[in-house]
């Protein structure tokens, strides 16, 4: 059972599969709001360049409906015109053909941004296999797909509806006007009719944008499993990561015991911790923490200092700061410059005592540790 349920999608995508869905050309996409926008671009053209428009049109249709001899007994001329004409209608429907390309063009970019990807293009056989069609219809996404057409039907065939209903007089006294006054209040009624109409369908994107947003998301989800390999790809198995982890730790553990003969001084608590110190005036501009460990590792470095006559220093209240505030080969703070200048010291003088005689010194007691270092 529990490994039933490891296998069911109910995890919400990673970045990881998002972005590889993305590089497939699987993303979010809402066929009416491209429509949507598609339509009110041609609501808009209508209602601003439909004028000219108009004009232009008349004027070609007046200039190619004019009778002239030569042309109708030279077919030479007759296609010269007929070329000018052409080009005249391309430049008066150019604006208008624009505005739809550049709204069909960026409105799929309204849900998902830009998106180019080439491996949407390579043909796939299982799309040309009947039964996946069949499937596809007689899924829940086909009936959904049903009722979403349904209610277009509706919403536009209420609102068509409702617009002829209201404008029935306006219609019946064109009858009555003049033909040119007819036709451009004809031409302000269908204009101003299909902005409403095209604005019923505002309902239809207002459910399927979150449609396809929530539809995209649950066909990238993910099972447990999934989640669980993708993390292993991408950040590595965890006992192997755990097994690099140990070996480190074993080799700066090492590197580390090698640096204690090298050391000055080990500072000590002196049983639960060691710290290991080490100053060359003529490179480091502090003193700087070569080992340092706690309990066995903290024995460990107090052996290796007297097997190596390193001088051993109790001083607890420093040995625990030094511990907790200065990192393995770091130089010490300054706020325990004094503290530590006092232990070096001492290490100088008991260096001469050893090797000149002399009066034996006394090991610094109450080394001056300011408050918040010292983690009692």
């Amino acid at each position: 059972m529990a490994e039933d349920s490891d296998l069911e999608k109910t995890e919400p995508a990673t970045p990881k599969r998002i972005e590889k869905a993305r590089e497939d050309g699987q993303v979010a996409r809402s066929q009416e709001l491209t429509t949507f926008t598609v339509l009110m671009a041609s609501a808009a053209g209508v209602l601003f360049l439909g004028g000219k428009l108009i004009d232009d049109l008349l004027s070609i249709v007046k200039n190619g409906i004019q009778l002239n001899r030569d042309l109708a007994f030279d077919t030479d001329l007759m296609l010269e015109r007929l070329s000018e004409l052409a080009h005249e209608g391309l430049f008066a429907l150019g604006p208008m053909m624009l505005l739809l390309v550049i709204a069909a063009f960026f409105s799929p970019m309204f849900l998902s941004g830009w998106l180019f990807s080439s491996k949407a293009l390579v043909p796939d056989i299982k799309r040309m296999n009947p039964l996946q069609w069949v499937k596809r219809v007689f899924s829940v996404h086909g009936l959904i797909e049903l009722f979403k057409a349904i209610a277009k039907s509706v919403v536009i065939g209420g609102m068509a509806a409702l617009i002829i209903w209201h404008n029935k007089e306006a219609v019946f006294e064109l009858i009555k006007q003049p033909v040119h006054i007819g036709v451009s209040h004809m031409g302000e009624l269908l204009g101003f009719s299909f902005i409403f109409l095209v604005s019923s369908m505002l309902l239809i994107v207002a459910i399927d944008v979150p449609f396809q947003l929530w539809e995209h998301a649950e066909k990238l989800k993910m099972s447990k499993e999934d989640v669980r390999k993708e993390s292993k790809e991408t950040e590595g198995d965890p006992q192997v990561k755990a097994r690099i982890r140990n070996i480190q730790r074993e080799n700066a553990r090492r590197r580390m015991m090698q640096e204690i003969p090298n050391a000055d001084v080990i500072v000590t608590n002196p049983t639960h911790y060691s710290v290991a110190l080490r100053y060359q005036g003529d490179s480091m501009r502090a003193p700087k923490v070569v080992a340092k460990g706690v309990h066995l590792l903290a024995a460990r470095i107090r052996e290796l200092g007297e097997e190596n006559k390193v001088p051993i220093l109790e001083a607890p209240r420093l040995a625990r700061a030094l511990y907790h505030h200065v990192e393995l080969d770091k130089e010490i703070p300054e706020t325990l410059y004094t503290a530590v200048a006092e232990v070096l010291a001492y290490v100088f003088q008991l260096k001469k005592y050893k090797h000149q005689g002399g009066e034996k010194p006394e090991a610094p007691v109450d080394l001056p540790v300011p408050e918040g270092l010292d983690h009692a």
